[in-house]
């Protein structure tokens, strides 16, 4: 059993079908509402089963996703993991690269996109990256199919032990290590050798309660009840603490030294020449983001948008107003012909038509122009820049910066808005953006007046 590991839109999905093709299912995770697939294929006569696994920045799980992936890795056993990485922004990447490696060595990295890194003018030593890594590193092009044959390959060789597992370790500062080297033998005596067990020391000196349920879950016992844990985990908080590094400052210290690690690997790795296209945008991002001009644009480009759409969804709603109510005269004329009840012909026409025409009418225009704006907005690279620019005053609220652009989206419709909060990893902002996004007045309660009358029920004739 492989697992395909990654960041989200890395082109995961799409290694994943290519080697599979048709032959593939998706289904729910036990206890989760995250979606999986698997599929089989079959590479030079030798079946494999493929799971793909949710799209994550970090096993140090946040999300119910992550979660699935980190629970994953650590009890579905499987026999190899590829992580698929971006290479456009490998440095970023390379943190989920190393959490896996600190799980296991039987891991694959796969380099794909490296036509839009050619593109971009990213040249890339990816023989260097295996050699710091201790791991096969295979360049690809999943949407041509390029490079997916040597990924097989390395493969192979890792679940045939071709490839000597000495991958990389992250070096914690030495209080870190020292507390791990006196829980790390009691951990290994009781767990055995199916998970990592500095890795798992170092999950237990952090607390992650989520990894501790699924642990006990896969264990049948509770860890923590086992005495001779218990103590040396003590000890080794004990020893934390008195060289001055409290729970808070651990969590810190554990990504900071992943994140040098993740510098040191790809330090001459990368060589990024920039295009024509990069300074270009590098001089529109010292005017789109700079605290003196980044506000002004950004409250002139919002306000044309909502010009455009309060004022400029007049036209079409009148003449959709129009048309429909010329229709419900003429299905009222059709009933009364036809002599269907009043009761009935009042139901239907002004009761069910006469709404459905009301909302159309008022709430279709508006919304036709706003959205078709606000992805113009998102392909053109301004909405993250939006966020970029808020997030210093949505932290000070204790809220998430992507907030900004739900909120934005909110004007447009608030279903919309909401469902967009999905975005936002931590749970306690997202469920903060989801009832404050409910503030924002969308369009069906700031509805736009039609010209020259504000009621396109007002002066109708009334047929009974």
């Amino acid at each position: 059993m492989i697992a395909l590991a990654g960041n989200p839109n890395v082109g995961k999905s799409t290694v994943f079908n290519e080697l599979t093709g048709m032959n593939q299912h998706t289904g729910n995770w036990p206890g989760k509402t995250v979606t999986n697939a698997q599929g089989t294929c079959t590479y030079r006569g030798r079946p494999f089963i493929l799971v793909d696994i949710p799209g994550c920045y970090s096993l140090m799980a946040h999300s119910a996703e992550e979660e699935v992936a980190r629970d994953f890795l650590c009890f579905g056993h499987p026999d190899a993991v590829v992580v698929v990485c971006d290479a456009t922004c490998l440095e970023r990447n390379m943190n989920l690269v190393l959490q896996a490696l600190e799980i296991t060595n039987r891991v694959v990295v796969c380099v794909n996109l490296m036509d839009e890194a050619e593109r971009k003018g990213i040249r890339l030593d990816l023989e260097r990256m295996s050699e710091r890594l201790g791991v096969p590193v295979v360049p690809a092009a999943a949407r041509s199919h390029k490079g997916l044959d040597d990924l097989m390959d390395a493969v192979c060789r890792q679940l045939d032990g071709k490839d000597a597992p000495s991958s990389i370790q992250v070096s914690y500062i030495r209080p870190i290590e020292d507390a791990i080297a006196m829980l790390q033998p009691s951990v290994a005596t009781i767990y055995g050798e199916s998970l990592n067990a500095r890795w798992l020391s170092l999950r237990l000196l952090d607390h992650d309660d989520s990894l501790l349920r699924s642990l006990n879950d896969a264990l049948g016992f509770d860890l923590l009840e086992k005495e001779e844990i218990v103590r040396k985990l003590q000890e080794a908080k004990q020893c934390l603490h008195s060289r001055g590094i409290s729970q808070e400052d651990l969590r810190d210290q554990i990504v900071s030294s992943i994140v040098r690690t993740a510098e040191k690997v790809c330090t001459g790795v990368v060589v990024h020449e920039k295009t024509k296209r990069e300074l270009r945008d590098q001089k529109i991002d010292r005017i789109l983001t700079s605290k003196w001009t980044g506000f002004p644009v950004m409250l002139l480009l919002l306000g044309v948008i909502f010009w455009l759409t309060i004022t400029g969804a007049n036209y079409p709603s009148e003449l959709l107003s129009e048309g429909l109510f010329w229709l419900q005269d003429r299905l009222m004329d059709g009933f009364i012909a036809i002599g269907v009840p009043a009761w009935l012909r009042s139901m239907l026409v002004e009761g069910v038509y006469r709404v459905l025409a009301w909302v159309v009418s008022v709430m279709l225009p508006p919304m036709a122009i706003f959205f078709p704006l606000f992805t113009l907005l998102e392909d053109l690279g301004y909405l993250p820049r939006v966020a970029f620019n808020l997030d210093k005053y949505f932290k000070k609220a204790h809220a998430c910066g992507k907030q900004a652009l739900t909120m934005c989206m909110g004007f447009g419709c608030n279903a919309a808005g909401i469902v967009g909060c999905r975005i936002i990893d931590s749970p306690r902002e997202r469920l903060i953006a989801m009832i404050t996004n409910s503030f924002v007045p969308c369009n069906g309660r700031f509805a736009p007046p039609h010209k020259g009358e504000t009621n396109p029920f007002r002066g109708r004739t009334q047929r009974i």
